[in-house]
């Protein structure tokens, strides 16, 4: 995989003039990152490295698919991606009743995966690879069951960090992935892990109305009130229950300043000495500036129902370009030396260890749910090798 490093240009969203924010740092360990993948697959060395641990490579890098930074698609490739996801929204559900009560439709049976998961696949030796897989599974189910001709498309934070509400991601224009919350007063939003912290009110905290999706119903039950503004009538459980509502949120432009920026993201780069457990702990627990991450910075942008439930956030379309995102800085930081890092793995199978629980291993099975068939994890450490599926890189 191979990630578009995208541009500086300026944007105008249906709401306010919208300027992004550099991304050069970034874009350069991106740009570097790619070129030392391409020299390991030409000379053959990569290859031969997963050969040691029985994975193939027969994708190349001329023959890889493409997935594009969000904002740099055109307005007919916003549309195809939308019209895709709204596909999904309308076909039912392949997921037994008698197992998730709640799950309606196709779209559903992704929230349901990741819910009756959530605790095998956060801050775990198998985060990374399980949410590749997760996303590939989404990607097919768009292509395959939908007629979408694309791939993912990513979410660039870094872009969007001074202005979320007017980016091209979130300004409630057609080709946006929904505009923010109607304006509805509620307490500031407890952060995760992290009684002392609490995400200020923006200017959301109500239903969304703007955009592609105003008109969507999150239909899980949510899983706890502490995920998103007190603004009301979002009931809880019982776990997988059918409870349908309104999808919220607050986008908040305090968190994505402060932990969504170039300089920000680059502190998961910044050693060459890095393993992957400081990775992963970089990316998804702490960073020096505090407890939040860019993974919960992310998801906290939206700061709402279901987005910033930790079981549910998949119900949030935004999850996808997040995900695809943290896919990509994975990559990034894989690609920095392809040889050594392609098997890292670090960590156990259980949310932080709780409860204790043995190591994952690459043969561990990443579990799909009703989306797909189950995989070891060995064959989604690389984008050019393992499953073919993954065969993926950037313009």
């Amino acid at each position: 995989m191979r990630f578009s490093l995208g541009s500086s240009l300026l944007l105008l969203s249906s709401a306010a003039a919208y300027t992004p924010e550099p991304t050069d740092q970034t874009d350069a360990v991106a740009a570097k990152s790619f070129e030392t993948l391409k020299n390991a697959v030409a000379d053959g060395s990569l290859k031969k490295e997963l050969a040691t641990r029985g994975v193939s490579q027969e994708c190349t890098i001329a023959n890889a698919a493409v997935r594009k930074e969000y904002a740099d698609l055109s307005d007919a490739e916003k549309t195809d991606y939308i019209d895709a996801v709204r596909c999904l929204m309308t076909k039912p559900s392949i997921t037994p009743p008698e197992l998730v009560p709640g799950a309606r439709t196709r779209y559903d049976d992704f929230v349901a995966t990741h819910m009756n998961l959530t605790r095998t696949i956060h801050m775990t030796g198998n985060f990374l690879s399980w949410h590749r897989y997760f996303v590939y599974t989404w990607e097919t189910a768009l292509r395959d069951e939908c007629g979408y001709k694309g791939y993912q498309p990513y979410w660039n934070w870094v872009k969007s960090s001074m202005d979320p509400i007017h980016s091209p991601y979130m300004d409630g224009s057609p080709t946006s992935q929904g505009g923010n919350g109607v304006y509805a007063p509620h307490k500031c939003t407890p952060f995760v892990n992290n009684s002392t912290l609490c995400i200020p009110q923006a200017e959301g905290g109500g239903c969304v109305e703007t955009g592609p999706y105003g008109v969507i119903t999150a239909n899980i039950s949510a899983t706890s009130p502490t995920f998103f503004p007190d603004s009301g009538d979002v009931p809880v459980g019982p776990m997988f229950s059918y409870s349908p509502r309104c999808l919220k949120r607050d986008i908040s432009p305090w968190m994505t300043s402060q932990w969504l920026t170039d300089n920000h993201t680059m502190e998961l780069f910044a050693s060459p000495s890095h393993d992957i457990a400081v990775f992963q702990d970089l990316l998804q627990i702490d960073q020096p500036q505090g407890p939040i991450c860019v993974h919960s910075a992310g998801h906290f942008t939206w700061n709402g129902d279901p987005g910033g439930d930790v079981y549910n956030s998949p119900g949030d379309p935004l999850f996808w370009l997040l995900h695809a995102n943290v896919d990509r800085v994975w990559w990034m930081w894989q690609n920095q030396a392809p040889i050594e890092r392609s098997f890292s793995i670090a960590g156990t199978r259980t949310m932080a260890n709780e409860p204790p629980s043995a190591n994952a291993t690459l043969d561990d099975l990443l579990d799909m749910g009703f989306n797909g068939d189950q995989s070891p994890v060995r064959e989604h450490v690389s984008t050019v090798g393992g499953a073919v599926l993954l065969c993926l890189r950037l313009k």
